[in-house]
């Protein structure tokens, strides 16, 4: 699934290499307002038999700004180069609230689930179109299509309790705001095997960092 929130063709898909993204890091304290949240979504339980969607590990919460996937081993510097040079250039940290929940698809069984943005979305678009630029000097085809920012979750792969879980999601983010200081971006690694992936940064620096 694409930042986007919509499948796209990688023309990269299938070679070997480290599967990378460019992402912002949730900061610690919206972290834990977010395993806040989740915890209320679990407590309650399930329907006897129903199996639960693939929770994501939340010590690694992320607004990914574009997922670039297997990557070579040979562009993985230029790409790290794009990405810091974005966050050096951006005007500095800024803020966000997130509110709401939504899934991908939006209708019929969710595959995906994920908390919104009430407030700042459109200082992180500018990131994402920042970055687009930069990637595409690296060698990296351009994403034309809407940002749509979004926290990922939980994947629920079609799952029959899905709509269940997302609903209860919904309700308790309706009302809703946590607030986010967003300071950093980076490029990360998704490491797989072993229950949910890790994310691990390849780079991360501070965004507006460059130097007077």
């Amino acid at each position: 699934m694409s930042p986007r929130g919509e499948r796209w063709s990688d023309p990269f898909a299938g070679m070997p290499g480290r599967r990378l993204f460019v992402a912002v890091p949730l900061p610690d304290d919206a972290a834990e307002a977010v395993r806040s949240v989740v915890d209320e979504v679990r407590a309650e339980p399930l329907p006897a038999g129903a199996r639960d969607v693939r929770w994501v590990r939340l010590d690694g919460l992320h607004f990914t700004l574009r997922f670039l996937g297997p990557t070579p081993e040979d562009r993985i510097e230029p790409t790290a180069a794009a990405a810091r040079a974005v966050a050096a250039a951006a005007a500095g940290p800024f803020d966000l609230q997130l509110g709401g929940a939504g899934t991908f698809p939006p209708q019929g069984r969710p595959r995906a689930l994920w908390i919104g943005i009430a407030e700042g979305a459109d200082r992180l678009a500018r990131l994402a179109t920042e970055l687009d630029a930069a990637l595409v000097t690296a060698g990296w085809p351009s994403v034309p299509r809407p940002f749509r920012p979004h926290l990922t979750l939980a994947r629920s792969d079609g799952v029959a309790a899905g709509t269940l879980v997302a609903g209860r999601l919904a309700s308790i983010m309706a009302d809703r705001r946590i607030p986010a200081r967003v300071d950093r971006l980076g490029l990360f690694e998704s490491v797989t095997g072993g229950g949910p992936a890790r994310y691990v940064p390849v780079t991360s620096e501070p965004i507006g960092a460059m130097p007077e």
